[in-house]
């Protein structure tokens, strides 16, 4: 497989979105109440996909991801 060497801003906005992604399972299995998901976490990872211009462009974003992470429960 192809090693991608990713830009500081493409790292940190997939970096972000593994937070955001690991906060939404919290969120999930807490019992009790509907998820919740602190706005301060997605505006981070909105913040970070802006930043790698990677925002509206899913596609390049996802290719990212699964270079850098590619096991699905990452």
């Amino acid at each position: 497989m192809p090693t991608a060497v990713l830009t500081d801003r493409e790292r940190t906005a997939v970096q972000a979105y593994l937070r955001l992604l690991h906060t939404v399972r919290a969120a999930f299995d807490v019992e009790g109440g509907p998820p919740v998901v602190p706005p301060a976490v997605l505006a981070d990872a909105e913040r970070a996909l802006d930043r790698a211009g990677l925002s509206g462009n899913e596609e390049a974003f996802f290719r990212l991801l699964q270079t850098w992470c590619p096991e699905p429960r990452c």
